[in-house]
């Protein structure tokens, strides 16, 4: 498979194979090795026709990307928006391919989309899309295959239907061909709160580092979907003060702290932090803009572009959300002198707790709480270190000393395995 054409700059795909090309270079893998690398080894471009409620039928178009298998099966979410395209579902299966690598776990990354709307789709509607999606991609899907997790538009609902799917074919039930599934099939607690934890374990240890603790540092978290709210939730616990969080519609601050616990009340009872009454409006832009320690981008990609990166002014920023920082903004906040904790290390914590969910559904022994939540603590920490350790050697960004690490770990996998035939 040839690479595709160049995509725009600033795209998923640009940032995600310029990262790759500078781990190359300065790891000296020659072009067979990063050709490999940077093209997936697996995807698959599906028709998923969806019956709508009042009878007419509409063809959605669906993805699967496994990008790499070296060190296990793939593993990566399934996504449903209308900005899905081929381009990004391939970033994000590279993305998950150094994620599982840097967190040292036997997985390879992978990554699936369907170009909808989900928030114009009945429960009906969502549940025969996601049935029919999976009986296109189930011959590539499995626990030893690819091993698919909730993401943008998708949860815990959406896994069971996967889950069903996969399991009628196979004749009998298969929990572990899936992750982030509800309890009650499977799932594994702490899972919902993995990804969040994750972003607060690794903001500590950075602030460790900076001579400072979570207590009392000030934090804006933008986005308050399933890893923003959560980790907002976690920098409280903490005794950080989360002065502002934003979402697709727009954002709240408050100089004192807000109340974290009240802001989800009001965003289930009204579907956005829109019109909390504990704080003060403002937009994503000026969120991003403000002074406060911390910065979490935990929305979509793309979001601190080079101009959005020079208005920076915390010192940390923790990308929480999947490349949210284009190439172009990752230079301007590094010539600011500015910190950045790159998604690959900061947000793993949600495949962390995805490895173990599919642990104890292949052992049929499940875990408590608190031992899932010490499993997470050990790993993200372990890679965290491991990363500034390589960090201070080399001398180079937290973001280049991770990718170096997972794709010398990938290219190792490679060259251990071989070259069929």
């Amino acid at each position: 498979m040839a690479l595709s054409p160049d995509p725009a700059p600033g795209s998923a795909l640009h940032t995600a194979r310029t990262q790759l090309s500078d781990a190359v270079g300065r790891l000296g893998l020659d072009d067979g090795v990063h050709q490999m690398l940077a093209v997936p080894k697996r995807e698959l471009h599906v028709s998923v026709p969806l019956r709508r409620d009042d009878g007419t039928v509409e063809v959605l178009q669906g993805f699967r990307v496994q990008h790499s298998v070296a060190r296990g099966p793939g593993k990566g979410g399934l996504r449903f928006s209308p900005q899905v395209d081929i381009d990004e579902v391939r970033a994000l299966a590279m993305w998950m391919t150094w994620k599982c690598a840097i967190v040292d776990l036997p997985f390879g990354g992978a990554k699936g989309g369907v170009t909808v709307d989900p928030r114009a789709c009945s429960t009906d509607e969502l549940e025969r899309l996601t049935r029919r999606y999976t009986s296109e991609i189930l011959p590539i899907i499995g626990p030893d295959h690819d091993i698919m997790a909730p993401d943008m538009g998708t949860d815990a609902q959406t896994m069971a239907w996967v889950m069903d799917t996969y399991s009628m074919q196979r004749g009998h039930s298969v929990p572990s061909v899936v992750t982030g599934k509800p309890l009650a099939i499977g799932g594994s607690l702490g899972r919902t709160t993995a990804t969040g934890r994750g972003v607060v374990h690794t903001t500590g240890e950075v602030l460790h580092d900076l001579g400072r603790s979570l207590e009392g540092t000030t934090v804006a978290v933008q986005g308050f979907g399933k890893v923003g709210a959560f980790a907002s939730v976690g920098f409280a616990e903490a005794g950080a003060i989360v002065v502002a969080v934003s979402d697709q519609f727009g954002g709240v601050t408050r100089a004192s702290g807000l109340d974290v616990a009240a802001l989800q009340e009001h965003v289930a009872q009204t579907g956005s932090v829109v019109g909390f009454p504990g704080g003060d409006a403002l937009s994503n832009d000026e969120l991003l803009a403000l002074d406060v320690d911390v910065l979490v981008p935990a929305a979509v990609e793309g979001a601190l572009d080079g101009a959005h990166a020079a208005a920076v002014r915390a010192t940390v920023v923790v990308e929480a959300a999947n490349g949210p920082t284009t190439a172009e903004g990752d230079a301007v906040l590094a010539d600011a002198g500015i910190t950045v904790v790159p998604d690959v290390l900061a947000n793993a914590g949600g495949v962390v707790v995805s490895y173990f969910e599919w642990v104890q559904a292949l052992q049929a022994y499940w875990w408590t709480d608190a031992e899932i939540e010490e499993r997470l603590s050990q790993h993200m920490v372990a890679a965290y270190r491991s990363v500034a350790e390589r960090s201070r050697l080399d001398g180079v960004s937290l973001r280049q000393a991770a990718l170096l690490i997972a794709v010398e770990r990938v290219a190792e996998a490679h060259r251990l395995r071989g070259l069929y035939p």
